[in-house]
């Protein structure tokens, strides 16, 4: 993890630990300075508290009494909360997505499976993440509505958290690639049903990762959320 160590904006430094804390470069549990961060980006404590409160709003850092601030455990309530918004409208922008796609449409979406592929075999996770991303947003426009992924873009936060974790497993990135082929493949062949049921299936993957996480990182979760996916 390194930041310019030229003078940032609270905006600026905010959106650099944000992307950090997302992507897993900063994992739960993790102590957080104002002086040592102040420090590393090159600015003093001020802006540097500014960006802790927000991110302490956001649910991102903990402030404990007499112990200090600390990157926040996964929240899994809003895991839950946020995949509930994400499967409604994903797979309803899937189905209409197979429905109106076009020859230019399906070369895009081949391309981004393509390009998610040789980021893969390359290692490079965030390339992978956001080459992920990219392919979502896709949907959403060959849908008809870009500005869906937005919203979602908005409310999925914690769960792009549980996401991350889970590409520093490698079996888990070859499964997401598989899912998004079989994604691809049903959506340019117009088969709306069979597109819908494979991004139902694929969106809830992460609830499987949830366990294999939770292993691997002991503090990465808030154990006191912690709760079966709601149907």
């Amino acid at each position: 993890m390194t930041f310019s160590t030229a003078g940032q904006s609270a905006d600026q430094i905010y959106r650099a630990l944000r992307a950090n804390i997302l992507d897993a470069a900063i994992l739960p549990g993790k102590a957080m300075s104002e002086a040592r961060m102040a420090a590393q980006f090159g600015v003093s404590r001020t802006p540097v508290r500014e960006a802790f409160k927000r991110l302490v709003d956001e649910g991102f850092l903990l402030v404990r009494p007499q112990a200090g601030t600390f990157v926040a455990p996964i929240d899994l309530a809003a895991v839950h909360d946020s995949q509930f918004v994400r499967e409604t409208l994903e797979c309803r922008t899937v189905v209409l997505a197979a429905e109106r796609i076009d020859a230019a449409g399906k070369a895009r979406l081949d391309a981004l499976v393509a390009q998610q592929g040789q980021a893969m075999a390359a290692g490079d996770r965030k390339g992978f993440f956001r080459l992920d991303e990219s392919f979502h947003a896709e949907l959403s426009r060959l849908a008809g509505y870009p500005s869906v992924w937005s919203m979602i873009e908005a409310v999925k936060a914690q769960l792009d958290r549980v996401r991350c974790l889970s590409l520093e497993t490698p079996s888990w990135s070859d499964m997401i690639l598989r899912e998004h082929q079989e994604i691809a493949a049903c959506v340019g062949r117009g088969d709306a049903s069979g597109a819908e049921a494979a991004m139902r299936a694929h969106l809830r993957t992460v609830f499987d990762a949830i366990e294999a996480i939770a292993q691997a990182h002991v503090d990465a979760f808030d154990k006191s959320r912690l709760g079966p996916p709601r149907d």
